[in-house]
């Protein structure tokens, strides 16, 4: 269930994070406008994984922990990428979906290595 909570707080970060983004776009450069919104969304992201995914309370600790989860995403992404275009010769349109594959379910278990360990308890 907590992986099924994990997709859905996903997408709806991801859509807000969007919106966040493009909202922003007209005021600050896009560069700084995607930097903003995905501080943010990583912000909401520890939020959703504690509060609705993982069920835990937040904590500094977990919060000062949480965005080593997307450090750790974006570089197997990236890794994922390459493998896929570069090696593989898989079509860099379809690669990323391949990568994401991968990468959802490492994701998750980084959140919730994170998030748990963190906290001292489990469920």
């Amino acid at each position: 269930m907590q992986f099924v909570r994990f997709i859905v707080s996903g997408a709806a970060n991801t859509g807000i994070t969007y919106l966040l983004y493009l909202l922003l776009l007209p005021l600050l450069g896009y560069l700084t406008a995607y930097s903003a919104a995905y501080v943010i969304g990583v912000v909401l992201s520890y939020w959703l994984n504690s509060v609705f995914v993982f069920r835990q309370p937040m904590s500094w600790r977990t919060l000062l922990r949480f965005p080593l989860v997307y450090v750790v995403q974006f570089t197997l992404t990236g890794a994922l990428l390459w493998l896929f275009v570069d090696v593989l010769g898989i079509d860099e349109r379809f690669a990323l979906l391949g990568a994401i594959a991968v990468t959802v379910p490492v994701t998750f278990l980084a959140a919730r290595l994170a998030i748990l360990s963190g906290s001292g308890r489990r469920r």
